[in-house]
């Protein structure tokens, strides 16, 4: 199964390629969302909704997609994550597009009757989130409509250009957010308040799902009024936006003219109405002692060590002036603060702006796993765990290795950094609470 994606570049060459940092752009669309024909699981087939909708895609390990395949034989996991065939590469794409055609066919997945907007509400006991669910108009980097804050690799593009080119869907929307406080935003909160959702279902971690349709033309006329002016930040979902841009750029080639293509499947959330959670990804570095990763940490920082047990030592790197990490994986714990100056100056890029040299993914990559550690970083070598520090560090002692826990960035720097056409370091956010897969998916080319 071909891709055609560009080849022999590194993550910052591929990711401005396939964004699109320097392609020319004429056009005034701006930001769009447009309205799709929503498909989802009928309930009257397969029931509980909770049982076949997951996480993203790339938040689910080996453990999870074994238990979400024993769950229910209808369970979305089997279209976004194809089991793997070592003698036919091309198997689990064309598995998958099977899957879904049949599922169409036999009635477990629907297709709503009329173009739709899609108002998606997430609630627990202690955080509601709403947004809106369209068809996203693809646009280059270089038109700051929708801007990315981290590299891509090409790896997760190709899987999901092969996935998303066999099942000719977008099976799962990206995150979006924006500065809005407009009449989508108003037309959002009137429409969760005042109709009846059309889906609500609770998933296993206790979230409650809801989703309303919007069909009225003039609401469609009105919110995309509203939106064109506006610029939109990838929270989540960089290698989908990517994928997104390079089955475009295919059908751009091949001389296809405009279709379904020049969108993708997208969540839209107004951040000033409803501010993302933005946690921490921590890092698991297996091949890395943790007696030899205090001992080197000393030569580039402060490093002390915490006696009070993992809750205090967490309430310590909170409170840290400045970066700072906590490090774990043996019987002890460490906090690393106050970082050399002048060994920071050494292996800071000059071409970086100074807010991206104060990032403490930054710092950590490039004074600690770079320089420090000697560590040459892939998804063998530097590890990542969303969120839960515990985890990070109980995995680090089952590998022997090292845990290194970090505060999650802030929301303005990482919007800062962005509009200044910068990315991020790989994994340097989790934004949240992200949308459930499952409940609204997207056709192409029907």
């Amino acid at each position: 199964m071909d891709d055609d994606l560009p080849t022999g570049l590194g993550p910052e060459e591929f990711s401005a390629r396939v964004f699109g940092a320097g392609e020319p752009y004429e056009g005034d669309a701006g930001l769009e969302l447009a309205p799709f024909h929503g498909v989802h699981f009928a309930p009257e087939v397969v029931g509980d909704l909770s049982a076949v909708t997951t996480p993203p895609y790339d938040l689910i390990d080996d453990d999870a997609v074994n238990r979400l395949l024993e769950s229910d034989a209808h369970n979305i996991v089997r279209l976004i994550l194809p089991a793997v065939d070592e003698k036919d590469p091309d198997a689990p794409y064309v598995t998958a597009g099977e899957t879904l055609r049949r599922w169409l066919a036999e009635g477990v997945l629907v297709t709503d009757p009329e173009p739709a907007l899609y108002v998606y509400e997430e609630s627990d006991a202690g955080s509601l989130q709403r947004g809106l669910i369209g068809a996203v108009g693809l646009r280059p980097e270089a038109a700051r409509v929708v801007l990315p804050h981290e590299n891509v690799f090409p790896g997760p593009v190709r899987d999901r250009l092969r996935l998303m080119t066999a099942t000719e869907a977008n099976l799962e929307p990206i995150f979006l957010v924006y500065d809005g406080g407009g009449a989508t935003s108003r037309i959002v909160d009137e429409v969760a308040s005042e109709a009846e959702p059309v889906l609500e279902v609770v998933s296993d971690d206790g979230v409650e799902h809801r989703l309303w349709r919007i069909t009225d033309p003039a609401l469609h006329a009105w919110i995309a009024d509203d939106l064109r002016p506006r610029q939109a930040l990838i929270a989540d979902g960089h290698h989908r936006y990517a994928t997104y841009r390079a089955l475009q750029a295919r059908h751009l080639a091949d001389g296809d003219g405009p279709g379904p293509w020049d969108h993708g499947l997208a969540l839209l959330v107004d951040s000033s109405r409803y501010p993302p959670r933005l946690g921490a990804i921590h890092r698991v570095l297996p091949g890395l002692a943790p007696d030899l990763a205090v001992k080197r940490a000393k030569s580039v920082c402060r490093v002390s060590e915490m006696t009070d047990g993992l809750p205090a030592a967490l309430d310590a790197l909170r409170a840290a002036d400045g970066p700072a990490f906590l490090l774990g994986g043996g019987d002890r714990l460490y906090l690393l603060s106050d970082p050399d100056p002048q060994q920071l100056s050494l292996v800071m890029p000059a071409t970086r702006s100074t807010r991206w040299q104060h990032l403490d993914t930054a710092i950590l990559d490039l004074l600690f796993i770079e320089n420090a550690w000697g560590v040459t970083a892939d998804d063998r070598s530097v590890e990542v765990v969303h969120h839960d520090a515990a985890a990070a560090i109980e995995r680090a002692r089952r590998t022997g290795g090292t845990a290194v826990i970090l505060n999650p960035l802030r929301v303005e720097d990482v919007l800062a950094v962005a509009a200044d056409g910068e990315r991020v370091p790989r994994k340097s956010t989790s934004f949240g609470p992200k949308p459930r897969t499952g409940l609204v998916l997207r056709l192409l080319g029907r």
